[in-house]
């Protein structure tokens, strides 16, 4: 019995000593970017700074990206054609911004 357990933590102990992290996830491949504090941030464990960009509501883009979700995900209001209608209204509007 206490034969049994010592194989057993020698087994395990090999087992995890064997493990590398994220060894085989992950693809060798030249990255143009780094080094660069813009898309990596200042320290590795830091946000990008291009994550500070604040952009304003757009509310054309709001109708035009619930188009979308509904022609992908289906009509939300229960109602039959209310997708179709609501994706033509949608690029009605964005081909009159547009326009502009």
């Amino acid at each position: 019995m206490k034969l049994r357990k010592i194989a057993a933590l020698v087994a395990g102990i090999a087992l995890l000593s064997s493990c590398e992290y994220q060894k085989y996830n992950r693809v060798e491949q030249e990255d143009l970017r780094e080094g660069s504090e813009y898309v990596y941030g200042p320290h590795p464990d830091s946000a990008a700074r291009q994550l500070s960009n604040k952009y304003e509501d757009n509310p054309e883009m709001d109708k035009r990206a619930l188009a979308i979700r509904e022609k992908l995900f289906g009509n939300t209001d229960g109602t039959p054609g209310s997708t179709v209608q609501s994706a033509a209204a949608a690029q009605q509007d964005t081909t009159a911004a547009q326009a502009q």
